[in-house]
């Protein structure tokens, strides 16, 4: 009898350890269905919820330990209303078909004065903006923002009706006409009249105050010099079909910086330091995003062409489908984006220190994954 006894108290026990060895087996945020598989709660696939410092760019291993699972997040972009969005538009259509690898919200600006504000106060998580003035948002932000990759290079051109001019050898005594006066256009056209080995005053540089005047002296005056940005130049070009590109920015500075050269920086990405940090996988797949959609409106401009006037970036498609392949939409991450944006804002810091801030970046200022 005390034998039977102590069998049925040592069944009991057993059966109360496995009892709590299975509740304990369960971690936060799971439940058991009726097959016994692990079901993830609500709470813990909410998208709004805020990340655990301690989970936050975790996966998780075979036995459930916890190595870095990072919660959705929803990426807000701003951008210009410019070839620095190109590259966006089919990952922005593919957002509004919900057929995106992960969420984002775009929101498109016509200045940067528009974006910085918000970048600064942490409305938006990514801009794009151009090279100085991401430059300008590190120094302003005391180094919150890192840049992740080139959008865009060179989109300027020289542009006349005179045949006689074919590069920047026929240039002396000739007047230029651009834009904006101590800009970066202004310090990209310097940089090069140097580089061709014009003196000051050789080459005459008159400013107007929109391109729009320059495209006008362009139409007006037989042989005129323009020195424009994409889309301006198709649109002169359109207009007035004796104009014709005599000088791309880009080609012409890559040659002057030599092998190994990337080209002509125009727009960057920034990336708020907080996002990089917190939800490194959003901000990785973001960029094979954006490098996917570069090239698609690269390979198809015709269909870009369409989002760019739905987007109200070019007025018209026609425009739209002979301007893209001129501006130089990219996705340059890396080494190489470090070493072309690094070069280009030393040149601008040369020029005006104002361009870049003050002073230039630290090292981390560029995103190197």
């Amino acid at each position: 009898m005390k034998r039977l006894t102590r069998i049925i108290m040592t069944i009991v026990i057993c059966m109360l350890l496995m009892s709590m060895l299975a509740s304990c087996g369960k971690t936060a945020g799971e439940a058991s269905n009726s097959s016994g598989e692990a079901q993830i709660s609500k709470d813990a696939t909410d998208k709004t919820a805020a990340p655990s410092s301690e989970t936050a760019g975790a996966e998780t291993n075979e036995t459930g330990e916890i190595q870095g699972a990072e919660d959705p997040i929803t990426l807000r972009i701003g951008s210009l209303k410019g070839p620095t969005t190109m590259g966006l538009l089919f990952l922005m259509e593919e957002q509004k078909a919900e057929v995106t690898t992960q969420s984002y919200e775009f929101q498109m600006a016509t200045a940067a004065d528009e974006i910085l504000p918000l970048m600064v106060s942490g409305k938006l998580d990514v801009a794009l903006v151009p090279a100085n003035v991401a430059a300008i948002l590190y120094q302003k932000t005391q180094g919150a923002v890192a840049v992740v990759d080139i959008n865009t290079l060179g989109v300027l051109y020289l542009v006349s009706s005179d045949e006689s001019v074919k590069g920047l050898q026929d240039l002396k005594g000739r007047t230029i006409y651009l834009t904006g006066k101590g800009t970066t256009p202004d310090y990209v056209l310097q940089y090069l009249l140097k580089g061709a080995g014009y003196a000051e005053g050789e080459v005459k540089l008159e400013y107007k105050s929109e391109a729009t005047e320059v495209a006008a002296i362009l139409a007006q005056t037989e042989g005129a010099l323009g020195f424009l940005p994409q889309p301006f130049v198709t649109a002169a070009m359109m207009q007035n079909d004796k104009l014709s590109i005599v000088l791309s920015a880009n080609d012409a500075w890559m040659e002057q910086q030599g092998e190994g050269a990337s080209g002509l920086v125009t727009g960057v990405t920034v990336v708020r330091k907080e996002i990089l940090e917190s939800f490194p996988k959003a901000v990785a797949t973001f960029l094979k995003d954006h490098e996917t959609s570069a090239a698609a409106i690269n390979a198809d401009p015709t269909t870009g062409a369409t989002y760019c006037v739905q987007a109200g970036i070019v007025a018209k498609e026609p425009i739209a489908a002979k301007a893209i392949p001129f501006c130089n939409v990219t996705c340059v991450t890396g080494k190489e984006m470090k070493q072309a944006l690094q070069s280009y804002l030393e040149i601008l810091y040369g020029f005006d220190p104002t361009t870049v801030g003050g002073k230039l970046p630290e090292e981390d200022f560029y995103y190197m994954p």
